[in-house]
């Protein structure tokens, strides 16, 4: 009897550890870590025509240096635009009214975020300010379509005669 409380104190600890490991992996592998606490932050909207792959949660960045995160994207029924609200962090709150958010993409085959680039204003963005000026997502299979269709195009067109003066021949 007394082999078998240790072998279930034993499994038991095993089984609490392996939770424990699995919660640690999924909370450094999804980008959002612990969080137990709310930093003093700011939102801000910005509409795009197309956001692409965006994600909540993808990070909004400045000079590379993350400053923010995408909490919420909706889409916006009077103007067709997706409206991404962004959650600034409080320290960051030096950023000119006249900034433009473009959507990258990291890496080739990365995710999305979102990257703010300064204007010259001197206002700054506060809670519930709008970034007039946005560049949308680059969407790489547009860009493979449009390709296709102008080389087939080009391939299915006769080619154009040209009246080049053939090369005179050397003489001996």
């Amino acid at each position: 009897m007394r082999k078998s409380n240790t072998l279930n104190l034993g499994t038991g600890t095993f089984v609490v550890l392996g939770f424990a490991a699995l919660f640690f992996l999924t909370t450094q592998t999804t980008s959002r870590g612990l969080s137990f606490g709310s930093a003093p932050h700011y939102d801000i909207t910005a509409k795009f025509d197309n956001v692409g792959d965006l994600r909540v949660g993808a990070p909004v960045s400045m000079s590379g240096v993350e400053i923010g995160r995408v909490v919420k994207i909706d889409f916006d029924t009077k103007e067709y635009k997706a409206v991404v609200l962004m959650r600034l962090n409080d320290k960051f709150n030096q950023i000119p009214t006249d900034s433009d958010a473009s959507i990258y993409t990291q890496g080739l085959l990365g995710g999305k975020f979102i990257g703010l680039t300064a204007g010259g204003a001197e206002t700054y963005l506060k809670q519930g300010d709008q970034i007039d000026f946005t560049q949308s997502a680059f969407v790489l299979e547009n860009l493979i379509g449009q390709f296709l269709a102008n080389f087939a195009k080009g391939q299915s067109a006769p080619a154009a005669k040209t009246d080049t003066p053939a090369s005179p021949e050397k003489t001996k």
